[in-house]
């Protein structure tokens, strides 16, 4: 089930909410929202609900005995039980989502014949592990209290607005809003307003400009020239942000209407001036994730300076790997490794020199080829989406719309997409008065009901974080 469906629009979240401001005591409330969750995951892949509660449960079996241990003032029982809780969590990321990968590059190496299950990657698998990941090892660090009641665990974990494609949720974030949050009418009015706004940039923006990548990318390449190529790319660009920061507002948006306050994930990142920047306003949930449970538990950038630079490359390759087990991830992950290196050891000090629009276009450059190195399937397929791009073949205008003329659809939306990327919308305040209160109400409510024309009108409606 998505967000941006018609089942969960009309039947899910309204069931969902009527049921919860039903009841008043917070453990029928809690209990409302797991039974709900659970059934949002199970929606889809029924079968792989009982593997995010056996995960669940080594979470919270690994926690007791940590807190235990703990108490006991028995540090090695307490690190072995860390130890033992990630390898399991982590043996279980490993065997669904990159034990083929595995087995089918040691055939291609040593032309091997190795045959294995096909095992299916269960939705959300890599963001719900991160959670519970981030949960133990706050447990061990004492950052967080046990969370000695299974069911409120397994709600941290399964609870369904950040379930599926973030944000990464950590423990400590809502450890005290899942008995003592006070949900009130100002939050619900907030948390729709957010998911409206959530839901308009992925079915209003995603979903239309997504239309140029497919068509470029899917369709007969000598059709396009070089320009078709670039905007493709910043199609896909667009495409990916307004479709991932789209659901981290719907998600934000359902958890405040239930009380539950998450961070924010994306901060405009396309207005950055350097690389470094990017990644501090792109996907903050999992960039903060490896940062504080990756690269500075390996020492960070207080060692020397080659086991600096090898801990952003492992980091970085890790980042890639979370994203897919493929290897245009990994290379991505490394792609953006060398940058983030170029720039802390000669690039920082001349981006701060140079005008502000010459380091805007220096990032944008290398953030639209990591897209493109990111959307590739291949070696073959993504050496040919850089080399169309730079090899400056002319364009046939008539050929393209020939082609397809539903492309013109898509470039109708990538100037809005370009607009709405930038941090207009924060300067604009008018809900200060009356007028500006009603106008404001009256503007949320049409753009829900265009979102839900347009979900009425097309069929094409996937979130891209979703294979993660």
């Amino acid at each position: 089930m998505v967000f941006s469906s018609l089942t969960f629009l009309y039947f899910f979240l309204p069931l969902a909410v009527v049921f919860y401001f039903l009841v008043k005591k917070r453990v029928y409330r809690n209990s409302i929202l797991l039974v709900f969750s659970l059934l949002f995951y199970s929606w889809g892949e029924p079968k792989y609900v009982i593997l995010m509660i056996v995960s669940s449960l080594i979470a919270y079996l690994g926690g007791i005995l940590i807190d235990k241990f703990d108490c006991d003032q028995k540090p090695k029982y307490k690190k072995t039980m860390l130890i033992t809780t990630i390898v399991l969590l982590v043996a279980i990321l490993f065997v669904f989502k990159y034990l083929n990968f595995i087995v089918d590059n040691i055939n291609l190496l040593f032309h091997g014949n190795i045959s294995i299950k096909t095992f299916v990657l269960p939705i959300g698998i890599s963001f719900y592990t991160f959670q519970i990941l981030s949960y133990v090892i706050d447990l061990y660090r004492k950052e967080i209290t046990v969370q000695k009641n299974f069911f409120y665990l397994t709600l941290y974990i399964s609870f369904f607005p950040q379930l599926i494609a973030g944000p990464i949720v950590r423990y400590q974030t809502i450890e005290d809003e899942i008995n003592n949050r006070h949900e009130s009418w100002d939050d619900v009015i907030t948390g729709m307003k957010r998911f409206i706004i959530g839901l308009a940039k992925k079915v209003l923006i995603a979903n239309n400009v997504a239309i140029i990548a497919t068509i470029v990318y899917e369709g007969n390449a000598a059709v396009y020239g070089s320009i078709m190529y670039w905007i493709a790319a910043i199609a896909y660009m667009l495409q990916i942000y307004f479709d991932f920061s789209g659901y981290s507002d719907m998600a934000i948006g359902l958890g405040r209407i239930f009380g539950f306050h998450f961070l924010e994930n994306f901060n405009y990142p396309y207005v950055s001036l350097s690389i470094t920047e990017f990644w501090r306003r792109w996907h903050i949930s999992l960039s903060s994730w490896f940062r504080d449970y990756i690269y500075i538990p390996l020492g960070g950038n207080r060692t020397k300076k080659t086991r600096w630079m090898l801990n952003i490359v492992i980091v970085w390759g890790l980042t890639g790997l979370w994203h897919g087990a493929e290897w245009n991830f990994v290379i991505w992950g490394l792609y953006y490794a060398v940058l983030l290196l170029l720039e802390k050891l000669l690039l920082a000090d001349i981006l701060k020199k140079l005008p502000k629009i010459l380091s805007w276009m220096y990032a944008m450059f290398f953030v639209i080829i990591g897209w493109v190195i990111f959307n590739s399937t291949g070696f073959h397929q993504m050496g040919y989406n850089l080399q169309k791009m730079f090899s400056f073949q002319a364009t046939d205008w008539i050929g393209v719309i020939s082609a397809n003329a539903s492309i013109l659809n898509g470039l109708i939306y990538l100037p809005l997409g370009l607009l709405c990327m930038l941090p207009i919308a924060n300067k604009i305040k008018i809900e200060n008065t009356l007028v500006g209160t009603i106008l404001s109400n009256f503007f949320y409510f049409a753009l829900l009901g265009l979102s839900i024309m347009f979900i009425l009108s097309t069929s094409y409606n996937p979130f891209i974080y979703f294979r993660f």
